[in-house]
């Protein structure tokens, strides 16, 4: 199979060749760039989190949602209870786009994730105007000096960041900048299998103090109550909630509430 992160990166690369707005212009809208809302804050502290996502359709799974009304589905989230929404910004995979964030930005009053391909300092950079609270790095897509610089970056800039790593390479090059988050992908992005073997391995090695995070594959409140065995934080969820039909019973559900 071929490696499906380098297709999906090299198409947002062509995409960003079509902005409008040149990185000058950009870097000048950091002036007016609000207030942001501390989504390290709201991930911390006891019991699990849940960072839930406005997601239309995946590489692995296709079309998932149509979500017409992306803005109710985040305040449905909110009010169930999700310490933070991810909202897909990615368009050819995973249908999202821009406005999809802006509009959940102006109606939700928690933490939102910028859920991309992040390759590029425009990017960034682009995030922290947009109001993105947490901007996330996956450390498969990027050299060792792009995810150091781009870290550094974001943080400067105000924002958390949430680093995404699928193996024990990945977790060591993550540890160079002193991360704070730190996801661990139980979807092989090059390959798109999963396997909760990534929970168990990699979320008891992240060190104490940083915040953890399970991504991907959990469906059932047992999956929950495992990855918090193992030292989770956080879930982040978004197929089991935009296919629910009630993405508040599943949140309850999920939560154990």
């Amino acid at each position: 199979m071929s490696d499906v992160l380098t297709s999906i990166i090299e198409g947002v690369l062509e995409d960003l060749e079509r902005r409008t707005i040149p990185l000058v212009q950009l870097q000048a809208q950091l002036r007016d760039a609000g207030p942001l809302r501390g989504a390290k804050l709201a991930l911390g502290g006891s019991g699990m989190k849940i960072i839930s996502e406005v997601k239309r359709a995946s590489p692995s799974k296709g079309d998932l949602s149509a979500i017409t009304d992306p803005i109710g589905l985040a305040l449905t989230y909110e009010e169930a209870g999700a310490s933070v929404v991810s909202v897909l910004t990615e368009e050819r995979r995973f249908k999202g786009s821009i406005k999809d964030f802006t509009d959940v930005r102006s109606a939700v009053s928690i933490p939102m994730l910028r859920k991309d391909f992040i390759v590029t300092e425009y990017q960034v950079i682009e995030s922290r105007v947009l109001g993105a609270d947490l901007l996330l790095l996956i450390v498969a897509g990027l050299t060792q000096s792009q995810y150091v610089d781009f870290h550094q970056m974001a943080y400067e800039l105000g924002m958390d960041v949430l680093v995404e790593i699928h193996n024990q390479e990945e977790l060591e090059r993550a540890m160079a900048a002193s991360p704070s988050i730190i996801g661990v992908n139980s979807r092989n992005l090059k390959t798109l299998d999963v396997s909760p073997a990534a929970f168990h391995e990699l979320l008891p090695m992240i060190p104490a103090g940083i915040i953890r995070v399970a991504e991907s594959g959990i469906s059932e409140r047992a999956e929950v109550e495992m990855v918090q065995e193992l030292g989770a934080d956080a879930i982040l969820v978004g197929e089991t909630l935009v296919k629910a039909g009630n993405a508040r019973e599943a949140i309850s559900r999920l939560l154990g509430l």
